[in-house]
């Protein structure tokens, strides 16, 4: 299978890379389409599979169309992917909320991938939720290891629940990076300097996330398990429950989903 990864930026660097480390294809048969030159150098010292900059080179050897662009590049980019479709060949969207139906007009393509990748996938530690389109069995086991090389990907039923995802995982990284920057302010005020601040934040990020995956405890049980009664922990929880911050949390992330359904619309 030859893959064509549509557009060279974080999102398509990051899938080239991982294709390769994970050897799904050898570099003979990954190539990447990128016009910006500065990027097409970057790309070139990486050694991942065959950049080229000329549409009218290698869209006819590809399997699979991977569109790693802008949700407002697509209109320019489908024209190229077009001529060179026929019902084998698969088209996987990670453009944010380019719809399916969208994408079968727009390229005559048959089978469709939909995906929603977020941003730890450039460090194979990504969540990506997608759905398909006529794929048979054998296209999806196929798409399914490009998606793992990333990280864990999770398969829908409905395309509505890519607005979900996109609101959770897609979202998601800026909610932690929200907290771990409040946290680590609190730090400061109370007289760390910011290399101690970040080393403590972060750590007890990890630390706190590693036990919970390495453990069958519920949120509330490890929380019972750090509080004490009367304590410094139950001091904070009482802040934030004064506050109603799981309810505005909550609310952040429904608001992040219908706007998702939003653009979407168009």
């Amino acid at each position: 299978m030859n893959i064509l990864i549509i557009g060279g930026g974080n999102m398509g660097k990051s899938l080239a890379q991982s294709i390769i480390q994970a050897k799904i294809v050898p570099n003979k048969q990954l190539f990447i389409f990128e016009k910006d030159e500065d990027r097409i150098k970057e790309l070139d010292k990486q050694n991942i599979g065959t950049v080229f900059s000329n549409p009218n080179e290698h869209f006819k050897e590809a399997d699979i169309f991977i569109l790693a662009v802008k949700p407002q590049d697509s209109a320019s980019i489908y024209p190229l992917i077009t001529p060179n479709i026929h019902p084998d060949k698969i088209v996987l969207s990670i453009m944010a909320g380019i719809k399916i139906e969208s994408i079968k007009n727009g390229t005559n393509a048959h089978k469709i991938v939909r995906t929603m990748p977020n941003l730890p996938c450039m460090v194979n530690k990504g969540v990506t939720g997608f759905i398909t389109n006529g794929l048979n069995d054998d296209d999806k086991t196929f798409i399914l290891k490009i998606l793992q090389s990333i990280g864990i990907a999770v398969e829908v039923d409905e395309e509505s629940k890519i607005d979900a995802i996109t609101a959770l995982s897609g979202s998601g990284p800026a909610y932690v990076y929200y907290f771990i920057d409040a946290i680590t302010q609190a730090a400061i005020q109370l007289g760390l300097n910011k290399t101690e601040a970040a080393q403590l934040v972060v750590q007890t990020f990890e630390g706190s996330i590693e036990l919970y995956k390495n453990n069958n405890l519920s949120c509330s049980e490890w929380i019972q398990k750090v509080s004490s009664k009367g304590g410094t922990t139950e001091a904070a929880l009482e802040v934030f429950d004064q506050s109603n911050l799981k309810n505005l949390i909550g609310k952040g992330v429904l608001r992040a989903e219908q706007r998702s359904k939003e653009l979407s619309k168009g």
